[in-house]
């Protein structure tokens, strides 16, 4: 049940890294002016996307695959809440 630990620990990587975004990052970009605000949303949300969307295919992958193992519908749940973040 190796699948089921490894898709936790994504999804706690994903959740954690949302969580520092919200909390610590944006509210701090908000503080700049809108020109600087734009000059530094740009390339941070570039770089949050390529590290968040990896994160939740990958998560997304490991929760289907516990569940294809377990049979545990709560697998497949996890896993679809997870993928839904990716668009």
């Amino acid at each position: 049940m190796i699948a089921g630990q490894l898709a936790i620990i994504v999804a706690a990587v994903f959740a954690g890294a949302a969580l520092y975004i919200n909390v610590s990052e944006q509210p701090a970009r908000l503080t700049l002016d809108d020109r600087s605000l734009l000059l530094e949303w740009k390339p941070a949300y570039k770089r949050g996307f390529g590290m968040q969307a990896p994160l939740a295919v990958i998560g997304f992958l490991l929760g289907v695959l516990a569940w294809r193992q377990t049979e545990n519908w709560r697998w497949i749940v996890g896993a679809l809440f997870l993928i839904a973040n990716w668009p």
